[in-house]
């Protein structure tokens, strides 16, 4: 953290998780040239959030170029960073919407894409998949242009779920924590990824009956703590050996 900053300890620990998030998505090649976003919550600072700087790569974004901004996406204090406010607007009607998303991430994930333009949408058909059975929300597209009747609408179907496929646009998660976000965002591609494979198969599907589904589903939401806290350890590891950079 550096030595003259008045960014609380809490904000900088925020800061770091966010941005390795944002190098994570970018090995992933879940990035979409400077397009689309992740956002998190600035800890003590109600209707303050962080975001990328517009015109960024994901791979170049570090603790230290985050901008502040409010839940209008205008930017707090001084920042020589601009932001994508349109691109905001998914961001804030959830996090206004739902308290306990901590980290939003909203994606044009290859995976997510093509399965959001299946009229069945996410199917049963892995253990990945199991972790959403009844857990994801679908939300059709309406254009380039979120008004305020789209945000309330697209809000009204997430509900309290983690998870919404954007029909024909990308992918959303919330997070109670930045990790959390992110390994949900990875169990949701993985799953995505394996139905398009199974559908390539040409074969019948294979689809387990739904008290097996249920069953998954509540075997892996355990005992509904915030996911990732074991994996996020290992995960930092991998990218301080590639490149630490994100955390400055």
């Amino acid at each position: 953290m550096p030595a003259d900053s008045t960014i609380s300890s809490a904000e900088w620990q925020v800061r770091q998780d966010l941005a390795a998030c944002y190098r994570l998505c970018a090995l992933q090649h879940w990035d979409d040239l400077i397009y689309t976003h992740i956002s998190a919550s600035v800890p003590d600072e109600p209707g303050h959030f962080l975001l990328n700087p517009f015109g960024y790569r994901f791979d170049e974004v570090c603790a230290s170029n985050l901008v502040k901004i409010d839940g209008q996406g205008r930017i707090v204090g001084n920042s020589p960073y601009q932001v994508n406010a349109s691109g905001f607007a998914i961001h804030g009607a959830v996090h206004a919407a739902r308290p306990d998303a901590v980290c939003v991430m909203h994606l044009h994930n290859v995976n997510a894409v093509a399965v959001s333009a299946l009229a069945d949408g996410l199917l049963p058909l892995s253990q990945h998949a199991l972790r959403f059975y009844e857990q994801i929300a679908y939300h059709d597209y309406e254009g380039l242009a979120l008004t305020p009747a789209e945000q309330q609408r697209m809000v009204e179907l997430l509900g309290q779920l983690p998870a919404m496929l954007l029909r024909n646009h990308g992918s959303l998660v919330c997070g109670r924590t930045v990790a959390e976000a992110y390994v949900l965002m990875d169990t949701l591609d993985k799953a995505c990824e394996i139905q398009l494979k199974a559908h390539a198969g040409g074969g019948r599907l294979n689809l387990p009956p739904p008290e097996i589904c249920s069953k998954t589903r509540d075997q892996l939401l355990g005992d509904g703590g915030p996911e990732g806290l074991l994996e996020w350890p290992a995960l930092l590891r991998r990218l301080d050996a590639i490149d630490p950079s994100y955390q400055h």
